[in-house]
C-alpha cells in the first residue's frame, strides 16, 4: 500500500507547528512593547494648548511654586487649573498686549474659560486623588517629571496601572517629608532610607492593601 504521506511531512509538520508558535510569540511580544511605547503613551510629547504656556519660564525662571495654579492640589482629588483672573493678575500688568496672550483676555472679557487639554489623565474608571498623594509625601515631580524644564507641559510617566501598581506595592522610593513635595531636583539625606520607613508607618501607609481593586477603581 503506497504511502499517504510523503516522507518529509513530518518535517513540514514540525516547521509549520513550530513557525505559528514563534509567530504567536513575536505577534504578542511586539503587542506589548508597543503598547508600553512613547508612540502610545504619549510621554514626552508637548500637547497644543490655546496659550503656549511656559512651565519653564514661570516655574524655573520665576520661582511660582506650583500651588499658585493649582490650588486644589492640597485639598482636592483634582489639582486644578488657574481661573483666568489667575492669569490677569500678573498680565494685567505685564505683556498685557503680547499676541500669545490674547485668549487670556479674550477669556477674561467674555467670561468664558480657557479650554486647557489636559495632559495628565487617568481612564474614567480610575479613581484617583491628588491630596492623598501630597499628604502621605508623594513629590509632583514624581508623576510629572521635572516641569522646572518644560517649554510645553508634557507627560513624563506612562500613569499605566502597572506603573501606579509598582509604586503601591512598594512606596518607599516615592517618598519623602510632605514638607519637601513641592520641590524640584529634590535631594535625599544620606538618612532617606531610615526616613521613609519612619514616614510608612507615621503616615499611615500600607503597602499591604494599597493593591487592592477598590483602592483605584471604586
Amino acid at each position: 500500500m503506497p504511502q499517504v504521506f510523503a516522507k518529509s511531512a513530518d518535517g513540514v509538520a514540525r516547521l509549520v507547528l513550530w513557525g505559528t508558535l514563534l509567530a504567536s510569540m513575536s505577534l504578542a511580544f511586539l503587542g506589548t512593547a508597543m503598547l508600553r511605547s512613547h508612540f502610545v503613551t504619549g510621554v514626552g510629547e508637548a500637547m497644543a494648548q490655546p496659550v503656549p504656556f511656559s512651565h519653564k519660564h514661570h516655574v524655573g525662571q520665576l520661582g511660582i511654586d506650583c500651588r499658585y495654579c493649582h490650588n486644589g492640589v492640597e485639598t482636592s482629588a483634582s489639582a486644578g487649573l488657574p481661573a483666568t483672573e489667575v492669569c490677569m493678575t500678573c498680565h494685567s500688568q505685564l505683556y498685557t498686549n503680547a499676541a500669545m496672550l490674547a485668549p487670556v483676555r479674550a477669556s477674561l472679557a467674555s467670561g468664558q474659560p480657557l479650554r486647557w487639554r489636559r495632559v495628565n489623565s487617568v481612564p474614567d474608571y480610575v479613581y484617583f486623588n491628588h491630596s492623598i498623594h501630597i499628604a502621605k509625601g508623594v513629590a509632583c515631580e514624581t508623576c510629572h517629571g521635572e516641569v522646572d524644564e518644560m517649554p510645553l507641559m508634557a507627560t513624563a510617566q506612562p500613569l499605566s496601572m502597572e506603573w501606579c501598581l509598582g509604586c503601591h506595592r512598594n512606596p518607599g522610593p516615592n517618598l519623602r517629608p510632605p514638607r519637601d513635595v513641592f520641590l524640584l531636583h529634590w535631594r535625599a539625606p544620606e538618612d532617606i532610607d531610615a526616613i521613609r520607613k519612619q514616614l510608612i508607618s507615621a503616615l499611615g501607609i500600607h503597602p499591604d492593601t494599597m493593591t487592592d481593586c477598590y483602592v483605584c477603581h471604586r
